[in-house]
């Protein structure tokens, strides 16, 4: 009777602990981060047009006169990206020549207005970005040139092509299509040039640092 009553016992107890095993949660299976994956490409060449303005500070050493010139500008840009398979980092060279109406000028020079301007500006950059699928920002940098025109009253005054860097940054995103916008700001330095005594009344030197923030529409092939 106790050997019948002891099996019985177990075999109860076996029911119950299978049951329970039944019932218990089932582990989830480990967590993987999702790879990055872009649905959008930057790779290819592109031509635009860019408009916008320029503020700045342009120095007389010799007048001890200073000149803050500023005005609108226009252009074309043409550039090329690339973009590796998987990465979101994208590399780019651009170019771009902007027609400027960019001046300023000073009736505080020694009896007569000194004027500093510039009316065409030109960089070739190189761009960085990183790329979160159809918005793109970027850090840019490299080559201005552009002339600096130096006027005072009374004198023929000069003007005179120069070279000189630019750096800025800027935000470029997929709008439709084939078709990008942007916007840029840029801070470009052209050196100094120099108006002789014939020219300016007094030998000077005069430079021209420029702010430059302007938007874009880019079309990529």
């Amino acid at each position: 009777m106790m050997k019948r009553s002891l099996l019985a016992g177990l075999g109860a107890l076996a029911l119950v602990t299978s049951a329970s095993a039944a019932d218990l949660p089932r582990a989830n299976a480990p967590y993987a981060a999702p790879a990055f994956v872009s649905g959008y490409n930057w790779t290819g060449f592109y031509l635009g047009i860019n408009a916008g303005g320029a503020w700045g500070r342009s120095s007389w050493d010799a007048l001890a006169v200073t000149t803050n010139p500023s005005g609108g500008m226009i252009g074309v840009t043409a550039g090329y990206n690339w973009q590796g398979a998987g990465s979101p980092w994208v590399f780019g060279l651009e170019g771009d020549v902007d027609w400027t109406g960019i001046n300023g000028g000073t009736a505080t020079c020694t009896g007569a207005v000194c004027e500093t301007k510039n009316s065409w500006l030109s960089t070739i950059r190189g761009r960085v970005g990183y790329g979160w699928d159809r918005i793109l920002p970027y850090l840019t940098g490299g080559l201005a040139v552009g002339n600096i025109q130096v006027n005072r009253s009374g004198f023929a005054g000069t003007s005179e092509t120069k070279a000189g860097w630019a750096l800025g940054l800027g935000v470029e995103a997929a709008i439709s299509g084939r078709l990008t916008g942007k916007v840029e700001y840029l801070y470009a330095d052209l050196g100094s040039t120099n108006c002789s005594v014939a020219n300016c009344g007094t030998a000077n030197n005069t430079d021209l640092r420029m702010h430059i923030l302007r938007a874009g529409l880019n079309w990529r092939f």
